[in-house]
């Protein structure tokens, strides 16, 4: 099954183009990276599929319908940075905020609801941290929290911008166990993703951009020096260079 599919979508900010007739389709049961170089558009293609930013053209179906008809299957999480930490607010009620569709605005939250947060929570090893003001959090823990209120969405589909971006190895791994999970649950997992050296050990699939489609698929098929090099306008990043 196609958990989104991606037909010539567009961005412009002004007169720029940023994401230019891009078409990709992102398999459930798959681990997906968008990978490209900075202002290759990856971002800005999870934001405009998902309705953040507005397209110039093209269109993006979620399990083959309008992201409207399906909203509760898709979970979103953004990058940290663009984030007010200082909001003051507990670590286990930002988690609740994955369940509110399920919990509408006016039904009160039940035990039930707190113990379904306290298992994502515990997905993420922070159980300890429920009660801690969000803002006190470590930023690798912060991470962790979004993935958790992810998790709580019971999604069938999980959109992550840099996931792992500014996070030590502690939470690197807790975050690729809990993807590779899902995964394994039947989810499609799509990461927008920086570090080339990892891509082959945890994704199925790539997706490499730099503004159009380089090349999509298989990990282990479209991953390739030449693909690459074209992706970072012709020179191999150094962490792969030889």
């Amino acid at each position: 099954m196609t958990a989104l599919s991606i037909d010539t979508l567009s961005v412009r900010y002004g007169a720029v183009t940023v994401v230019e007739q891009v078409s990709a389709d992102f398999p459930a049961g798959a681990m997906t990276a968008i990978v490209g170089p900075n202002g290759a558009g990856k971002s800005s293609l999870l934001k405009a599929a998902l309705g953040v930013v507005p397209k110039a053209g093209g269109h993006a179906l979620f399990f083959g319908k309008p992201l409207a008809q399906v909203r509760a299957k898709v979970a979103y999480m953004p990058q940290r940075a663009s984030v007010d930490w200082d909001f003051p607010i507990r670590v286990i009620d930002v988690v609740l905020m994955g369940m509110q569709r399920e919990l509408g605005l006016l039904r009160p939250v039940r035990a039930a609801d707190r113990a379904w947060a306290m298992e994502c929570l515990a997905r993420v090893g922070l159980t300890e941290f429920a009660k801690r003001q969000i803002g006190a959090l470590s930023g690798g823990q912060q991470q962790r929290v979004f993935l958790a209120r992810a998790l709580a969405q019971r999604a069938s589909l999980y959109l992550l911008d840099e996931p792992f971006a500014g996070v030590d190895a502690k939470t690197e791994a807790a975050i690729v166990s809990v993807l590779q999970a899902l995964r394994d649950e039947g989810a499609a997992v799509v990461a927008v993703h920086h570090d080339l050296a990892s891509v082959p050990l945890w994704f199925d699939r790539v997706v490499l951009l730099n503004r159009h489609v380089i090349a999509a698929g298989a990990v282990s098929e479209v991953f390739t020096p030449e693909a690459l090099r074209e992706t970072y306008g012709g020179a191999l990043p150094p962490v792969l260079a030889v």
